[in-house]
């Protein structure tokens, strides 16, 4: 079968698995998510075999530190793939949730219910916990699932696909629930991108350039996350322990990922107070920090931050620092730099969080936490999918609610238009 053909044939299959998967109990479900789980945990040592390859061949590739730590697996991960999963069972079930109804004077009578989206692509890099997390939620939703992860993970991957699609044949669900594109030829993502008539939504994970391709190429609409260039805002009325700590957890805790902060700002009432020992808990940390001027009059041995270096997402050990002189300055600036992701204000001045938090137009806005809680996981949805920057259909973190869509429901008794 050529590439082209075995692409059709898994989203051909999909759909048909989608029609059942909609009318599914929630029971079913959690019994095959339960199933799953426990499966994944029996087979850590295949899992592990299978991740070692990956690995070698990584390192044999030169991938960077920080895609081979998204990349490895060990157990206390899989473990963690598995808790993901049995975390969703006690989910409510989104699928049938009547979210308004009304009576109209004719007596009609209008409900608008949730349903599932359909068939979800998913196209990622790298991380292969996003296989048990995006299968599982897609199921828990209602949806079938076509995945293409990327060919650094093909043996992992390969190998938590046969899992889970073993544990979902067992639990009764239909053939195509799951489904892997068992390809690395870049070639398959074009063929599924054009599977317009069986797919329902792309879903893209990973950098920057991945996103941008595949909005540019696919015929199915895509729920986009281009990238996580996140500020942190330290307030001339912040407590400047609370705002170290904030920080120091928002740019070194996971610096590589897309909530991490890339861009601190703080208040020049503040700046000579604040600055000096965080960046030394930054340097400590071995985090390179950049700067404007006034950063650099109160802590020389820092770099000068450019012009580019404010529109980086740097997804490592790097942090560019701005003085401003007002919350205004500020919240300017992120308008102007950010990518909508997420962004934090640590103050103790009321009205000036209620303005931040009203102001900025991010998916995500903090007062006094870190970025990094912008996680699927983090707020209470068992996992994610991804994390939109979109507006439409799902803004921020995308969990069972955000897999889903709506249809009105219509009782009448013999109504006609006049």
């Amino acid at each position: 079968m050529s590439l082209e053909n075995m692409v059709v044939a898994l989203a051909q299959t999909a759909k048909k698995a989608a029609r059942v998967l909609a009318t599914v109990s929630t029971h079913t479900k959690n019994q095959a998510l339960l199933a799953a789980a426990q499966r994944l945990r029996d087979q850590t040592e295949v899992l592990l075999a299978a991740n070692a390859q990956d690995v070698a061949r990584g390192k044999d590739n030169g991938l960077s530190a920080a895609l081979l730590d998204r990349l490895t697996l060990d157990q206390a991960r899989i473990h963690a793939m598995a808790t993901g999963l049995e975390i969703m069972v006690d989910l409510p079930d989104p699928v049938e949730e009547t979210v308004a109804t009304w009576k109209r004077p004719n007596g009609l009578e209008i409900s608008q219910v949730r349903v599932p989206l359909g068939v979800v692509g998913i196209i990622y890099e790298s991380r292969p916990n996003v296989t048990a997390d995006a299968a599982g939620l897609c199921l828990k939703a209602g949806n079938a699932v076509v995945l293409k992860g990327g060919s650094e993970a093909f043996a992992t991957n390969s190998a938590i696909v046969d899992i889970l699609a073993h544990a979902f044949a067992e639990a009764g669900l239909p053939d195509g629930a799951v489904q892997l594109v068992r390809s690395t030829d870049r070639q398959a993502v074009t063929f599924l991108l054009q599977q317009d008539r069986c797919i329902d939504v792309i879903i893209p994970r990973g950098g920057e350039e991945l996103i941008r391709a595949v909005t540019r190429e696919s015929a199915i609409p895509v729920i986009q996350h281009f990238s996580g260039l996140c500020h942190t805002y330290v307030d001339a009325a912040a407590d400047i322990e609370k705002a170290r700590q904030v920080c120091l957890n928002a740019k070194a805790q996971r610096p590589w990922v897309c909530n991490a902060m890339e861009n601190l700002l703080v208040h020049e009432a503040v700046a000579s107070r604040f600055l000096p020992d965080f960046v030394a808990r930054l340097e400590q940390e071995g985090v390179e920090v950049r700067g404007c001027d006034q950063t650099r009059q109160i802590v020389p041995q820092v770099g000068v931050a450019t012009e580019a270096d404010w529109q980086t997402e740097y997804l490592d050990k790097i942090l560019s620092v701005k003085v401003v002189g007002s919350l205004e300055e500020a919240m300017d600036f992120i308008h102007a730099n950010g990518s909508g992701l997420a962004d934090c204000i640590v103050s103790e001045d009321y009205s000036h969080v209620r303005r931040f938090l009203r102001e900025v137009d991010s998916a995500t806005v903090y007062a006094n936490a870190s970025t990094r809680f912008t996680d699927g996981f983090e707020f209470g949805f068992g996992a994610e999918v991804g994390i939109s920057t979109n507006r439409l259909h799902a803004r921020g973190p995308m969990g069972l609610r955000e897999l889903t869509t709506y249809k009105y429901v219509v009782y009448g008794d013999g109504q006609i238009r006049v």
